[in-house]
C-alpha cells in the first residue's frame, strides 16, 4: 500500500528562501530513492515560513530505508537548524480519489 508522507516544516524568516534553494538542489535526489515515486514541496500562502514537503513512498518500509541513507543524514540536521518551530509529519493513506471526469 503507498502512503503519502506530509511534512510540515516552520522556518525562520531569515532561512526561508535558503531552505527553497536548497530544497531544489536536493529534490531529484530525494525522488530517486527506492520506493519514492514523487516528492513535492508546498508553501502556505499566508505564512512565507511555512512549508510542506508531501511525497509519495511504495510502502513504510521504503520510507524508513531512506531515513537511514546518508543523503537523510546530511539534509535533516542542515534544514533543522533553520527551523522556527517543532516540525510535524504524517503519513497517510488515501480513502477517497476523486477524478474529474472530461
Amino acid at each position: 500500500m503507498a502512503i503519502q508522507r506530509i511534512v510540515k516544516m516552520t522556518f525562520q524568516q531569515a532561512h526561508s528562501a535558503e531552505f527553497e534553494e536548497y530544497f531544489y538542489q536536493i529534490k531529484a535526489q530525494v525522488a530517486n530513492q527506492p520506493g519514492c515515486s514523487s516528492v513535492r514541496l508546498l508553501k502556505d500562502l499566508s505564512n512565507n515560513g511555512v512549508y510542506f514537503t508531501y511525497s509519495i513512498w511504495d510502502n513504510q518500509k521504503s520510507l524508513n530505508a531512506y531515513r537511514d541513507t546518508p543523503l537523510f543524514g546530511q539534509v535533516w540536521p542542515k534544514v533543522k537548524a533553520w527551523f522556527a518551530e517543532k516540525p510535524e509529519a504524517w503519513s497517510t493513506e488515501i480513502l477517497v480519489e476523486e477524478l474529474r471526469e472530461g
